[in-house]
């Protein structure tokens, strides 16, 4: 449902994103003097942040413009920097990947508004969807990244240990092995082979969740997470198989032991 209000967004900067709004509008030749000629529809689907679909009437042709509003969920911003997150963005989108960055403000961003739908557990059991799928991240993984080619799940994975540390007491870290992850994370990467392993870009969380499709084009978008990185690609297809077995095979939840979903996070 549209509400003509942006009292609903929830950003703890709302003159900021009014401003990057109207910028937004400027450069499409609109002018949005009164925010309640902004409709606001909340959308499905984030996991870690709220969207918002905002449209406004252009000032000409009779058409109505539409962007995709990002806030960022509290809290997530301690697993990644978000500034190296909106340079991917950018350099993905330099390369006709994902929506285009609009604007930024405190707490969020402003996207372009992508006419498609979010994927469910059903289409990925589509054999004619999982092949598009499959094609785009082939594109992905042949995507010219800045920084050094090499696998980055490691040291994001001890970061990730030591954030979880900061945040829990001496009790459930113990309960929770805290304390020896980092040894067994230095263990698995010493164990698996490095050579001659082919490093590419990955989404490393791809779940429906994180992929649209434009039904009338079959054109598929895979959504910008925190979670990109350079990874092993040989690695990435094993745990594909594996995650969309134990996801996808039927409706029960997906059960699997805490180092499989580590490896899944290649994806």
């Amino acid at each position: 449902m549209a509400i003509k209000t942006t009292e609903l967004l929830p950003s703890s900067s709302p003159e900021e994103l009014k401003k990057v709004l109207q910028s937004v509008a400027s450069d499409w030749g609109d002018v949005i003097d009164d925010s309640d000629a902004l409709q606001v529809i909340p959308l499905k689907g984030a996991m870690t942040n709220e969207v918002y679909q905002i449209a406004w009437p252009a000032k000409n042709n009779g058409l109505v413009r539409n962007v995709l509003v990002r806030i960022y969920g509290e809290g997530v911003e301690v697993f990644f920097n978000r500034d190296d997150e909106i340079r991917t963005f950018e350099c993905m989108s330099s390369q006709g990947q994902g929506p285009r960055l609009l604007g930024r403000f405190g707490d969020g961003r402003v996207e372009e508004f992508i006419h498609a739908r979010t994927l469910s557990a059903a289409d990925i059991r589509d054999p004619k969807i999982s092949e598009l799928v499959a094609a785009k991240m082939r594109e992905f993984h042949d995507l010219k990244m800045p920084g050094p080619r090499k696998a980055l799940l490691w040291d994001r994975l001890r970061r990730w240990v030591s954030v979880a540390k900061s945040f829990c007491s001496a009790k459930d870290a113990k309960e929770f092995c805290l304390y020896t992850l980092k040894d067994e994370i230095s263990m698995l990467e010493k164990e698996l082979p490095n050579d001659h392993q082919e490093i590419g870009f990955c989404h490393n969380d791809l779940q429906y969740g994180n992929i649209m499709i434009d039904e009338e084009t079959s054109s598929i978008t895979i959504i910008v997470s925190f979670t990109f990185l350079q990874n092993m690609l040989n690695f990435k297809r094993a745990c594909t198989k594996i995650l969309l077995f134990l996801a996808f095979s039927d409706n029960s939840p997906m059960v699997c032991t805490w180092w499989l979903r580590i490896l899944c996070l290649q994806l």
